[in-house]
């Protein structure tokens, strides 16, 4: 099994700024400037349907597609960290947060929420050479969310006439010909994070499998 190098301690430190970054990203509308906290080479992604999935390889794909693309449109929307568990034995942090839209139901006076759990999983690895040596980073990010009831709250937004043209144009960010979104076998990063991929943390062998 892999091990991190990493402290507990400094996971930590680095795991404050991102959500310090994320507040500050919420505020202004505009998620770019965390790509600064993804390593040059790493991978973000998550699912939409079985045969689209996004990805996005390198920081710059993730500013300009991840943080920017998907992002643009959502302003108002918070992505609010519910719990946070750190793994410094894996290098690994999960973090549950809950999506909101900052648009407020007038018949329940509460926002409009997208409901199911959501959560991150990321990798935290120290970089070593170039301009970020030493320093801490994501090197992969993969998402998850509930997405029949993404589309459920968006349609509710449109039906109140609550949907600001902003948001509607995000909504036609959708289908193979955007950029990132690829069918399942054309993905260029796993799924499951390389490390998980490669069986670096397997703990459970499969019905059938003999114990090594």
């Amino acid at each position: 099994m892999t091990e991190s190098t990493l402290t507990r301690a400094e996971i930590e430190e680095f795991w404050e700024t991102w959500l310090q970054v994320n507040r500050e990203a919420e505020a202004s509308g505009d998620w770019r400037a965390m790509a600064q906290w993804y390593a040059e080479d790493a991978s973000y992604g998550w699912m939409y349907s079985p045969d689209e999935h996004f990805m996005a390889v390198g920081r710059d794909q993730i500013r300009d597609w991840a943080i920017g693309i998907e992002m643009d449109g959502l302003d108002g929307w918070h992505y609010d960290y519910q719990c946070s568990m750190i793994d410094e034995a894996k290098g690994m942090v999960l973090g549950f947060w809950k999506q909101k839209s900052g648009i407020v139901n007038d018949e329940t006076g509460r926002e409009y929420e997208i409901l199911g759990i959501g959560g991150s999983w990321f990798g935290v690895e120290r970089q070593v050479g170039g301009a970020d040596d030493g320093l801490l980073k994501f090197a992969w990010q993969r998402d998850w969310f509930d997405m029949p009831s993404t589309a459920h709250t968006f349609v509710e937004i449109i039906k109140a006439g609550k949907a600001p043209e902003t948001l509607l144009k995000r909504m036609e960010v959708a289908g193979h010909d955007v950029p990132g979104h690829y069918h399942y076998d054309e993905i260029p990063s796993p799924v499951w994070p390389p490390p998980v991929e490669r069986g670096d943390y397997v703990t459970q062998t499969s019905a059938g499998e003999p114990v090594q």
